[in-house]
């Protein structure tokens, strides 16, 4: 993606309508409301449970996607809401899944640290006059699905018999490339970020607040 094409990317992100209620964000506090749940689920081992939600979670991730698109309803709350009810859904399995022993520290590490890499470009973003919000990049997406679904087979793999031999293989398949992807993608959120940076000092001086107030100065 050229400079043009970053710069597009943000100003999308920050000209979305600022709506609360409509349909896909309601989908998204719903799935919000079951991160508590879901994490209760696995810590007293009721996976079936657990992974009944899971699956809900995952199909409305989809379906507001849709309806956002659909009935013109995108705005700068479901973009923000979307992607952090994928983290903390994320971070919920993580936790329930390092206490009962599934899955080992490192993995909770390399996941953590990649966190920690990327918090920085929010204020980087934001001192720049863009909210403070990056478009979701796809290879994030992918790394984020891999992940949604390498955890329910993890879980599943952690009872007897073949189909839960399978799913443990198959899971760690999704884990490794899950992680692989999510750093790969913070990589690409940091050289995004340096090309607004190197783009706003090559811009005009940005006026002064009074100047500024009727509207946003074009980058």
């Amino acid at each position: 993606m050229g400079d043009g094409g970053r710069q597009a990317g943000v100003q999308e992100v920050e000209g979305a309508p600022d709506r609360i209620w409509t349909v896909p964000n309601l989908l998204s506090f719903a799935r919000l409301l079951g991160v508590p749940l879901f994490l209760w689920l696995v810590l007293v081992e009721a996976d079936w449970w657990a992974l009944g939600l899971l699956v809900f979670a995952g199909l409305s991730d989809w379906l507001d996607g849709k309806l956002a698109r659909a009935l013109n309803q995108t705005s700068r709350l479901g973009m923000v809401l979307d992607p952090a009810a994928d983290r903390l859904y994320i971070l919920a399995t993580l936790i329930g899944l390092t206490v009962r022993e599934i899955i080992p520290v490192w993995l909770i590490a390399l996941l953590v640290a990649r966190e920690l890499v990327i918090t920085p470009i929010v204020p980087i973003v934001r001192r720049m006059g863009y909210g403070g919000t990056l478009p979701v990049h796809f290879v994030g997406k992918a790394g984020t699905m891999c992940l949604l679904y390498a955890f329910p087979l993890l879980l599943l793999g952690d009872h007897d018999g073949a189909v839960a031999t399978t799913a443990k293989v198959v899971g760690w398949s999704f884990a490794i490339w899950g992680t692989a992807l999510y750093w790969w993608a913070a990589v690409l959120y940091w050289v995004q970020a340096r090309q607004l940076v190197l783009a706003d000092r090559a811009s005009p001086p940005v006026p002064s607040a009074g100047a500024r107030k009727g509207a946003e100065t074009p980058r």
